[in-house]
């Protein structure tokens, strides 16, 4: 059996390492000229992480990220609202890790090139069509300048490019652009002194206005980190089309800002200063698109963002895409049929991802903030008359469940590369 997967993101790569470990062929390609180091901080939870300790890459991801062991729910006022263990502190067997996402890309990447060799990643080219048949599926991809460069003949595709996806645009020609809810999201990351225990994450105030910081790397000093940060602020009121693709990505001006950022109370960590040292830094517009009616058209499927973008919170956009590789992995190892596989990929993840996707525009755990903040939109000095315990466990909780990364979900075991 051939894969032919399309997109080396996150969730591309780890496809190609899982079918590798369990003896399936695949090429994977790339529509960028290089695989490069891009993004800011992302966290990666227990049950990915599980995944890809089970294909030998704890080490390199304890070398270039943190382990996270606490994390801070506060109101805009910087009042606590909930706080929780994560990673090994929460009870898994394996860490949280906030990582540069450049930098868990590239460790995926290199056990990719070691394990497959770099022939089998081809970049700059772009998937200009597909076909299939009877006997398998053919791809044919082109250069910037649309010159063919490239016919690729497998059993299966796999279509991992993200939430702009030729693969899902082929397949739902009529979708339409991404969503967008009116929230832009500005990211940056800085060398600045840590925090709380060095390894504490702090997200401050609800959906609609945050301010999100935590250490994704160790800094240039034992008493230092590089700290990431975001500030996600709504500026539109959702009925808007998206921001132009080519600005979806660019630099974000201070002057724009700072503004929203003097609405926050951070305790911990100065966050007006951090940001104001930050040289350079970037904006997003906070994009997810509406569940599918499925995946799978015969011997062509759908994984990550291409699948199943959404907004970013709870931690679980590169997580689920991993979660995908796996299951994916999976189901054709065991499948008589490449079809029957996709199938049972698609039953398997598609109903968890598209409530993960649902309960993610409604806040998801961090719903926490939005609720107390209703209720005390000025502070509070009791979080106790305010929201009850039980009331702000079953919205954290309820969340963990549904996205499968709560201690007792987290028991499958991984195999090994």
């Amino acid at each position: 059996m051939k894969a032919i997967i399309v997109g080396g993101g996150i969730g591309g790569l780890t496809t190609a390492l899982m079918l590798r470990a369990r003896g399936i062929d695949c090429e994977l390609f790339e529509q960028s000229d290089a695989i490069r180091e891009l993004g800011v901080g992302i966290n990666t939870l227990p049950h990915a992480i599980r995944e890809l300790t089970g294909l030998g890459l704890l080490d390199r991801l304890d070398a270039a990220a943190v382990r996270t062991d606490q994390l801070y729910y506060l109101s805009r006022h910087g009042q606590e609202v909930w706080r929780e263990p994560r990673g090994l502190d929460a009870g898994h067997d394996v860490p949280q890790f906030s990582v540069h996402r450049g930098r868990l890309q590239s460790v995926i990447h290199r056990a990719v090139e070691e394990r497959l060799g770099a022939e089998a990643i081809h970049t700059g080219c772009r998937l200009g069509a597909f076909a299939q048949h009877e006997g398998g599926v053919v791809a044919h991809f082109f250069d910037r300048t649309g010159a063919h460069v490239k016919t690729a003949r497998g059993d299966i595709l796999v279509g991992a490019d993200g939430i702009h996806s030729r693969v899902r645009e082929m397949l739902f020609p009529d979708e339409g652009p991404p969503c967008w809810n009116g929230l832009m999201l500005w990211r940056g990351a800085r060398d600045w002194p840590a925090f709380l225990t060095g390894r504490s994450m702090i997200v401050a105030g609800g959906l609609n206005a945050k301010v999100v910081v935590y250490p994704i790397a160790e800094g240039s000093s034992p008493s230092s980190r590089l700290t990431n940060w975001a500030v996600l602020v709504k500026i539109g009121d959702g009925n808007s089309p998206p921001p132009r693709r080519e600005d979806w990505s660019r630099p974000g001006k201070r002057e724009e800002l700072m503004p929203h950022v003097e609405r926050f109370k951070v305790p911990y960590v100065d966050v007006r200063s951090l940001i104001s040292a930050t040289p350079e830094f970037y904006e997003y517009p906070c994009c997810d698109r509406d569940p599918l009616p499925y995946w799978t058209w015969g011997r062509v499927t759908l994984l990550g963002d291409a699948a199943h973008p959404m907004y970013p919170v709870g931690s679980n956009g590169a997580s689920q895409a991993i979660l995908d590789a796996r299951a994916l992995a999976d189901e054709l190892a065991r499948a008589e049929h490449p079809r029957q596989a996709l199938v049972a990929y698609e039953k398997k993840r598609l109903p968890m991802t598209a409530e993960i996707v649902r309960a993610n525009r409604r806040g998801g755990p961090e719903g926490v903030i939005d609720a107390v903040e209703q209720l005390a939109p000025d502070g509070f000095t009791d979080i106790e008359k305010v929201l009850s315990h039980a009331q702000r466990e079953a919205i954290v909780r309820g969340y963990a469940s549904k996205a499968g990364f709560a201690p007792p979900q987290v028991g499958l075991a991984a195999v090994r590369a």
